[in-house]
């Protein structure tokens, strides 16, 4: 396992709600990241973005982990949960007072 491996892992396990995408929860890069960002902002919960265009090794080796090559990708609660059509569908089936 490589130490990119290694970071993305503490990454996940520090963060309830973790978006890795194209630029920062303030300033989104691109209308997928922008999209998901609004979608928690909407509902009130806490999350972090990693901004993978800083380091295009992190974004190659998510793709791997994930077997998923778009971005955003969004990990809650440590799981993969996919890009934003997966959480539309992930939000009617969650309590969201839990998050």
């Amino acid at each position: 396992m490589s130490s990119i491996d290694d970071e993305i892992k503490e990454e996940i396990a520090n963060n309830k709600i973790l978006i890795y995408g194209k630029g920062t929860k303030s300033a989104p890069q691109c209308g997928f990241t922008a999209e998901t960002v609004q979608f928690f902002n909407k509902y009130g919960h806490p999350f972090e973005v990693v901004n993978v265009l800083e380091n295009m090794n992190k974004r190659e080796a998510l793709s791997k982990m994930t077997n998923w090559p778009t971005l955003p990708k969004v990990f809650i609660d440590g799981n993969f949960t996919g890009i934003l059509i997966s959480l539309m569908k992930w939000k009617l089936r969650v309590k969201w007072n839990h998050y």
